[in-house]
């Protein structure tokens, strides 16, 4: 499936082959409520009403809002969410979100990306 653009521009989201959702977000972007909201809309709309893990590109994001984190915590086409950054920012900004909003599905933040993959395809 061809990558769609978030709403706003700010990421992508594809149904990769591997059947696993990939959200990108770009580099040094604002997260705000309205992106992730269009982010959201768009995970749902490549899932099709079924449910797929995803990988969350979240590397170089300069930051979360509030009001967007909560929009996060909302349950989506994900079944389990793999963070992945290579930051030390990236690690604050996603042990922040993982420690004072409750997950929609198993979630868990990563710095390698077969790790990450690893994870999200085991059974």
């Amino acid at each position: 499936m061809e990558a769609i653009t978030v709403d706003g521009g700010k990421g992508t989201v594809e149904l990769g082959a591997d059947g696993i959702i990939h959200l990108v977000w770009k580099a040094r972007v604002n997260i705000e409520a309205f992106d992730a909201q269009a982010a959201m809309a768009a995970v749902n709309m490549v899932g099709n009403g079924l449910e797929y893990p995803m990988l969350v590109d979240m590397a170089t994001t300069e930051s979360v809002h509030r009001h967007a984190r909560a929009v996060f915590s909302i349950p989506c086409a994900a079944s389990r969410i793999a963070l992945l950054g290579t930051s030390p920012v990236d690690r604050v900004l996603a042990n922040f979100f993982l420690g004072v909003h409750i997950a929609p599905c198993p979630t868990r933040f990563f710095t390698s990306r077969n790790d990450a993959m690893l994870w999200l395809t085991q059974d």
